[in-house]
This record gives structure tokens, C-alpha cells and sequence, in this order.
């Protein structure tokens, strides 16, 4: 049986009387590519910010690797990577500043940020 990695039910997101995402079902199954397609103001963004944890949900359900959208936010940011389209690096920073700036967000030790930038850029040089 294949595993099931994201799970939405009835997701949905309302600002005031705005329904922003209107009951969004899906499963995402492990190995599987998944994305979101539509026109501007369709929900898109509003739905991956519930997933991320960075959006309480008006009502529905939702599991990301098996943890609670409601209950388990920090966990489901540790074990995802997301990064939304209009925000990606900063281009004030050099490259490295920024591996480790994000480093730091997600909770890693200095010397993990520093093996890992190493690493990171010997195989992308």
C-alpha cells in the first residue's frame, strides 16, 4: 500500500466573509510530484501556507508526513523545505550567507552549518 506523505480534507480559509481556499481534499502519495495550478487570487498560496503551518485554517483537516497541521506546526517545518515565489534569497547576501542563514532558521548548530555549506557548495560549486 503506498503511504500516504500529505493529506487535505475540507481545507479551507476564510478572511471574514472572503473565502480564500474553499474546501480543498487531496492526498500526495510518497515518490509522487504534486503542485498547485491556477489563475492569480485562486487559493494557491493561502492553501500552501496552511500546509506549511504558517496559516491556521479556518476548518478542515490536514497531515503533512503524518503531523497535525493544527497541532504539529514546528514539527511539519522540520521536516519540509518550502519556498514561496516571491521570496527566495537574499540578494544582499553572498551564497554562503545565505546556506547559513537559512541554517540558522531551521535550528542547526554552527558546525552543521558549516559541514553542510561545505558541502553544499564542493557539489554545486
Amino acid at each position: 500500500m503506498k503511504e500516504i506523505v500529505i493529506k487535505a480534507n475540507e481545507l479551507t480559509k476564510k478572511f471574514g466573509d472572503f473565502v480564500a481556499t474553499d474546501s480543498v481534499s487531496f492526498e500526495v502519495y510518497k515518490g509522487e510530484i504534486f503542485g498547485f495550478l491556477g489563475a492569480n487570487g485562486a487559493g494557491k498560496t493561502t492553501a500552501m501556507r496552511m500546509l506549511c503551518g504558517l496559516s491556521t485554517p479556518s476548518s478542515g483537516e490536514a497531515t503533512i508526513a503524518g503531523f497535525d497541521i493544527y497541532k504539529e506546526t514546528e514539527k511539519i517545518k522540520q521536516h519540509i523545505g518550502y519556498m514561496s515565489q516571491k521570496f527566495s534569497l537574499y540578494e544582499d547576501l553572498t551564497v554562503v550567507e545565505n546556506i547559513r542563514f537559512f541554517g540558522g532558521i531551521y535550528g542547526l548548530s554552527n558546525s552543521e552549518i558549516k559541514a553542510k555549506s561545505e558541502q553544499l557548495i564542493g557539489s554545486l560549486d
